[in-house]
């Protein structure tokens, strides 16, 4: 426990210097002679690339297994991850695993318990060196993940800096290159990915479960590709999809669909509808009885028989729907059609008791 003390003097620097260069530096470029259009899209590039290859490969593919991917896929996140500079795909899995295993308690190596600045960069101050992941064994039969966790530094100094000095040099830009492409895009890489850990389990919705501090938060699913729906994340890490409804915004998800329409990719995990509305219904139920609680009100006559009512109809009627779209060789379209509506009248009563309408005032 001791050596948890230490400071990881390198990656301190590194995070702290990253973020301080790269802002001053862009700001001279542009003040001096201006940054070539190729560069900014160069530096856009860099962005989604590393951005995606964590948020769909270190993170759902390597620490979640939620699907399967072809080799050039893995190549893509390997290579491109590394250029994040967020540690291997071995270190971060591991971390990853870790955290999920022990959300918001004292193993929890992010955990948002000992503070905000903790979980999103505070964390990695600290020397962890010492450590070794034990939990990752199925990551190291990957011979690729094993040659990125032997060369990662050389493999992430080429893909981050040197890359994009080389490509920027093309029109003649390559400290462009350096400072736009590298510095400033590493650092704002480190910042989507540290909000993930920090702000998505600090602020947000907790639709599916309160039993940990994750929340869904739709405005943090913007900047990192679809990261934000977290509270459904950590009740259903399994699932590959972050945001499940269609208006969610989660381009990892996107990407990973395309990459399944290619042929790229394989079996997608997912959670029944069963069991996540299961879920929804838990939290309305607890967020009702807490709300009579705090109101100091006794519950009128029949409302648990209301309550059980309501809830075993939504059930029935969900089940009915999933039946007919499934189980038919022939979907009849207007029994779905018919049994679609019934559900969603059911659902919407269940929503209209849960909020208070239907419900003791």
């Amino acid at each position: 426990m001791e050596q948890t003390k230490k400071i990881a003097l390198k990656t301190t620097i590194f995070l702290i210097a990253t973020p301080i260069i790269g802002v001053f530096g862009t700001a001279a470029l542009l003040l001096t002679r201006g940054i070539p259009t190729y560069t900014w899209l160069a530096f856009l590039f860099m962005l989604v690339a590393t951005g995606l290859s964590i948020t769909g490969g270190y993170h759902r593919l390597f620490s979640h297994r939620a699907y399967k991917a072809a080799l050039p896929v893995r190549l893509f996140y390997i290579f491109f991850g590394a250029a994040a500079f967020q540690q291997s795909v071995i270190e971060w899995s591991s971390d990853h695993r870790i955290h999920h295993r022990y959300v918001d308690k004292d193993e929890d190596p992010y955990s948002i318990t000992k503070g905000f600045w903790h979980a999103h960069i505070l964390w990695l101050f600290k020397d962890r060196s010492y450590r070794e992941p034990t939990n990752v064994n199925d990551l190291w039969e990957d011979k690729w993940v094993k040659f990125q966790h032997e060369n990662y530094y050389s493999v992430a100094i080429f893909m981050n800096f040197i890359l994009p000095m080389i490509i920027c040099g093309l029109w003649g830009d390559w400290l462009g290159g350096l400072i736009v492409v590298g510095t400033l895009r590493v650092a704002i890489n480190h910042h989507f990915t540290f909000f993930i850990n920090s702000l998505a389990h600090y602020k947000g919705a907790q639709p599916y479960s309160d039993k940990h501090t994750a929340k869904d938060n739709w405005f943090i699913a913007l900047f990192t590709f679809g990261e934000g729906y977290h509270n459904y994340h950590h009740e259903f890490q399994a699932d590959y999809r972050n945001g499940i409804r269609w208006h969610d915004y989660d381009p990892t998800k996107w990407l990973i669909n395309i990459f399944s329409y290619l042929g790229l990719a394989s079996d997608l995990k997912t959670i029944s509808d069963e069991q996540i509305l299961r879920k929804k219904m838990i939290m309305d139920e607890k967020r009702l009885r807490n709300k009579l609680e705090v109101k100091s009100e006794s519950l009128a006559p029949g409302f648990e028989e209301r309550l059980e009512s309501l809830r075993k109809t939504v059930q029935e009627r969900q089940l009915r729907l999933l039946a007919l779209k499934t189980e038919q060789e022939e979907v009849d379209k207007k029994a779905v059609k018919d049994a679609k509506s019934d559900f969603k009248v059911a659902l919407k009563t269940w929503k209209r008791f849960v909020s208070g309408d239907l419900a003791p005032a």
